[in-house]
């Protein structure tokens, strides 16, 4: 049976929250993964990466699976009722709802995170307490139909664990082969409890930006729910 799946691709998305999953999902046997946006114009990543959106939110079938990626680009979607609203539709009837990195905060803007466990980018992580979520570490995290993963380079891992949940570890494995995860980092600085004090200041800096704009967006969430 085909499995539909479906990832969000908007401007400004980190290109390999996307690219990372997508290779996994187009990897299984019996696939058919979309790139969705509101129109089908090529939209362009955080690192400048054009992606071409496959199908529309008004074109798109039922999917499967659905997955927010994330990026300085999800600080618009946190108050984009059209796209709130199309994942809300999709999520209703999709088998896994889910998200990579700070994608997460786009699924708890849509209503779809209260009281779930999730994770996202260790440097966002504690925003998703302002939507009801149960914020937990890890690379992947699942509470019942909802999968969210870590930062960026998580969304291998996600996508072998979607496989592995549709259909079953061998497949999953296979794909991993195949594409030669094996990861072996140079350097010991993928946490911020495995960094230096230095790289992690300096992270934090170049983070900053965004991180601030996030604030202001939360603040302002936080204050429409308290008006209604």
């Amino acid at each position: 049976m085909t499995i539909r799946f479906g990832l969000l691709a908007f401007p400004g998305v980190q290109q390999l929250d996307l690219t990372a999953p997508y290779e996994v999902f187009a990897s299984m046997e019996d696939a058919e993964v979309h790139l969705v946006w509101k129109d089908r114009s090529p939209v362009i990543s955080a690192t400048k990466l054009v992606l071409q959106p496959t199908t529309t939110f008004a074109d798109c079938p039922q999917l499967d699976v659905i997955c927010v990626p994330g990026g300085a680009g999800v600080n618009a979607l946190l108050e984009d009722e059209t796209v709130l609203t199309f994942i809300r539709e999709q999520a209703a009837q999709a088998r896994f709802v889910t998200s990579v990195c700070t994608g997460a905060l786009v699924l708890g803007a849509a209503g779809l995170l209260k009281g779930k466990k999730a994770t996202t980018h260790w440097n966002a992580r504690d925003f998703l307490s302002g939507f009801g979520a149960i914020a937990t570490p890890g690379r992947v995290v699942r509470d019942g139909n909802i999968f969210t993963a870590g930062g960026v380079t998580a969304g291998i891992d996600f996508g072998l664990t979607i496989v592995a949940a549709l259909r079953d570890r061998e497949e999953a494995e296979t794909i991993q082969l195949s594409l030669e995860y094996a990861p072996e980092p140079p350097f010991h600085s993928g946490l911020p409890e495995e960094a230096s004090a230095d790289v992690l200041a300096k992270t934090k800096a170049r983070l900053a930006g965004s991180r601030k704009a996030r604030e202001a967006i939360m603040a302002r969430l936080a204050a429409a729910r308290q008006a209604d």
